[in-house]
Order: structure tokens, then C-alpha cells, then sequence
């Protein structure tokens, strides 16, 4: 008796904890909206006002200064210029208010208002509301350029493994030393210490499976390094680490481990298998001359332990997409 009301207890809890989640979800997303529409309407007053100086530079920053002044002097903090600034900047991002998305804070906003290319900030701000980024996760994303990594942009729903792949892939956050060699085993435990944003890093729909996954065949035992399952591709993705430049033993050794893995644990509603070598460099005439020209289930990704500089990073990614574009119009 005592068990039933135990588990009633639990049920009851749970449908209580829900209700009240939702409720707060939902309190956050109206004040949210608020908080939102109100900046975004100082911005456009601003703007408005702006546009009606004859001297327009001069007589904004007058204007903004003088603002804030009194503004912070009757409503407190949160008017200064600074933030003034911010609000104008975010009305000249989203002029229409319907494209705004009250599931990001004012400050994902501030930071995306930055962002010139108004096809990218639409970009961020849907793998922002996806993926769950907060400010900080945003911020270093744009930093590293995250979507410039990815092999191919979707214009709609992704839907092809180039959507979901990036070269080069950016460890920094697993604060390895630099000046000193790290083996594969140390890089691969780093990984799974940094899991959170190891797969924040991979992208959208990525979930762990194992590590060191012991596949048996007749003959002999093999290990992959690391597995995962992307539920937008609705495959597994197996991942192999390498702290030197891709060799052609390694490609065979990974097309061997995706041909086993879709005989041997591929389920009937599962996609074919996508295997990844994460390499520190790429010889594109192996690439060329191997199995990776041609299967589209295998790639070679270059990987950093640290967050390139922005010439450095431009560089990794425009050899590689220069050599997509040429190997597609082959």
C-alpha cells in the first residue's frame, strides 16, 4: 500500500514539477518579449530622431550622451550610452519586429547585433535557439567562426552530412598545453571530460555512444575511438583521432570500421553510417586518390587545440572549400 502511494507521490510530483516549469518558462518568455520590444522601440526612437539632425554623427553622440544622462537618473542602471548604443544597433539589426525570437536574452541579442551579414545573424540565431546557447557559447562561436565551418551551409532544414561536418574543428576548450605532445589517449579523455562542449563543438543533434567501442568479428577485436548518434541524420558518426597528418593507412582503417559498423550495428531504420578522421593536417593528393573522393560517408577534418587567430582560421577554411568547389566541378 505504502509503494503505491509512493509511486502516486512520485506521478503527482512530476505532473506538479511540469506545471510549474512550464509556468516559469513561460513568465520568463513574456518578460522576456517585453524586456525585448522595449529596447528594440528606444532603438527606433533613436533612429528616428537621428535621422531628423542635420548633422547626424555629431548630433547622435550629443544626443545619446545626454540621454543616458537623464534616463539612468530617473529609470537607474541599464540607460547608460553604452547600452543605448546596443538598442540602437539592434533596431538597425531587426528592423522588423517579427524577426526577433524571444527564446534568445538581450544579450545574445547585443552580440548578434554586431554581426553585419544579415544572412548569418539569422543563421546564429536559429542554431542559437537549437543547440541552447548561452551568451557565452554564442560569443565563441562567432569567434571561431562555427558556421563558416561547416563544409556546406544549408539553406533550409540540413539535411546531407556536409550540413553537420566542419574542418577545421577547434579544441581550445579542453586547455591542453601546447608546448608539449599529447597522444591520442590523452586528447581522447580530454574530450570526454570537455563531453558537453565537445559535442556543443560537433553541432546540432550529435549525442555520445561509447568510447573505445569494442566491435568482435570471427577473427579479431577492434576498438573505435569515439561513436555518436545524430538524430537529424538518423545515423551513427565514428570518429577517429589522430595527432598527425591523415595517411592513407588510416583512411582504409576508418572506411574498414563504417563497413563493419553497418553490418554489425546499424539497425534496419538507421542511415548509413558516417565515419570522421580528425587529423592535425590533410595531404589532398591521398584525398584524391582515395576512398574519400568518392564515398560520402568519410571525411577528413583538420583539428586545433587552440582558437586560431582570424587570418589563420580564414585560411584553414578557405583552402578547404576552394578544393570542394574544384572537386565539384570535376
Amino acid at each position: 500500500m505504502s509503494r503505491k502511494i509512493e509511486n502516486l507521490n512520485h506521478s503527482l510530483y512530476d505532473a506538479i514539477a511540469r506545471t510549474i516549469a512550464e509556468a516559469r518558462k513561460t513568465v520568463y518568455k513574456s518578460t522576456n518579449t517585453i524586456l525585448l520590444k522595449t529596447y528594440w522601440e528606444i532603438g527606433r526612437l533613436i533612429i528616428e530622431d537621428e535621422q531628423n539632425g542635420e548633422n547626424r554623427a555629431a548630433y547622435g553622440k550629443a544626443v545619446l550622451k545626454s540621454l543616458a544622462s537623464r534616463l539612468t537618473l530617473e529609470f537607474g542602471k541599464g540607460f547608460d550610452e553604452s547600452n543605448l548604443r546596443n538598442m540602437r544597433n539592434f533596431f538597425l539589426a531587426f528592423e522588423i519586429w517579427d524577426a526577433v525570437r524571444p527564446e534568445l536574452s538581450w544579450t545574445h541579442y547585443r552580440i548578434i547585433s554586431r554581426v553585419e551579414n544579415q544572412s548569418l545573424r539569422s543563421q546564429l540565431i536559429s542554431h542559437a535557439i537549437e543547440g541552447n546557447w548561452n551568451s557565452r557559447t554564442l560569443q565563441r562561436n562567432i569567434d571561431s567562426q562555427y558556421l563558416g565551418r561547416l563544409l556546406k551551409l544549408p539553406e533550409n532544414k540540413p539535411t546531407e552530412a556536409v550540413h553537420f561536418i566542419k574542418d577545421p574543428y577547434l579544441f581550445e576548450f579542453l586547455g591542453l598545453p601546447l608546448d608539449k605532445e599529447q597522444t591520442e589517449t590523452k586528447i581522447e579523455s580530454a574530450l570526454i571530460n570537455h563531453l558537453q562542449r565537445f559535442l556543443m563543438e560537433l553541432g546540432k543533434g550529435f549525442a555520445f555512444v561509447a568510447r573505445q567501442q569494442h566491435i568482435v568479428t570471427d577473427t579479431s577485436d577492434f576498438y573505435i575511438d569515439l561513436v555518436f548518434y545524430n538524430y537529424y541524420l538518423k545515423c551513427f558518426v565514428l570518429l577517429e583521432l589522430k595527432t598527425h597528418k591523415l595517411t592513407h593507412e588510416a583512411i582504409g582503417q576508418m572506411d574498414m570500421y563504417v563497413r563493419m559498423y553497418n553490418d554489425l550495428k546499424k539497425g534496419n531504420d538507421d542511415n548509413p553510417t558516417i565515419g570522421i578522421i580528425s587529423c592535425t593536417e590533410k595531404d589532398e593528393t591521398i584525398v584524391k586518390y582515395s576512398v574519400l573522393a568518392e564515398n560520402q560517408q568519410l571525411f577528413a577534418s583538420k583539428y586545433r587545440l587552440y582558437l586560431p587567430d582570424e587570418n589563420e582560421l580564414k585560411q584553414l577554411i578557405e583552402e578547404d572549400r576552394i578544393k570542394l568547389e574544384l572537386d565539384r566541378e570535376k
